[in-house]
């Protein structure tokens, strides 16, 4: 089967990651990036755009034209917080994501977070997710100002912003 060329041209190939090495690796051999919520903005501007940089110089290319999507929690009511922080716990016990704490020094949190975790004590984990934790992970405010707060934090860095909505995810009480 040979469906002929396609009329859009060729589409453009993304890779996820967080660790360093396959964030190198989409560096050099995709057209774009996709972030994963569990990043900071340090993390993201120390980690990763070094990676991302490293692995377009082993393609002979730069960052010039090369898109990166950094989907980003979004809170502006107590029960969005509340479902931010549970989504910052989980992510946070999974070892994968560990250095994002590393980073700022919260490397006890993950494990922590990872014992409880193995005890399923999930409702309980959200509750060692400080303010500070909180406001490194997500833009929180008040509705009518997540836009600019987003495009303060993440404008100059990421070519696409797609703010959670883990709200209008969750089940009917």
């Amino acid at each position: 089967f040979d469906p002929g060329p396609n009329p859009h041209g060729t589409a453009p190939i993304y890779l996820a990651g967080v660790g360093v090495l396959m964030t190198e690796v989409a560096g050099e051999v995709a057209d774009g990036f996709l972030c994963h919520n569990f990043t900071t903005e340090r993390y993201l501007r120390e980690v990763t755009l070094p990676a991302l940089e490293r692995g377009r110089v082993k393609a002979g290319k730069t960052l010039e034209g090369f898109e990166i999507s950094g989907p980003v929690f979004a809170a502006s009511t107590d029960e969005e917080i509340a479902d931010v922080k549970r989504q910052i716990a989980f992510y946070g016990s999974t070892p994968a994501y560990k250095p994002v704490l590393d980073l700022h020094g919260w490397g006890e949190l993950h494990e922590e977070l990872h014992r409880m975790s193995r005890r399923q004590q999930w409702t309980e984990m959200s509750e060692l997710i400080s303010d500070d934790v909180l406001r490194e992970f997500a833009v929180v405010g008040p509705a009518d100002t997540l836009t600019a707060s987003l495009l303060d934090r993440y404008g100059d860095v990421v070519t696409r912003i797609s703010p959670s909505a883990s709200v209008l995810h969750r089940p009917e009480k």
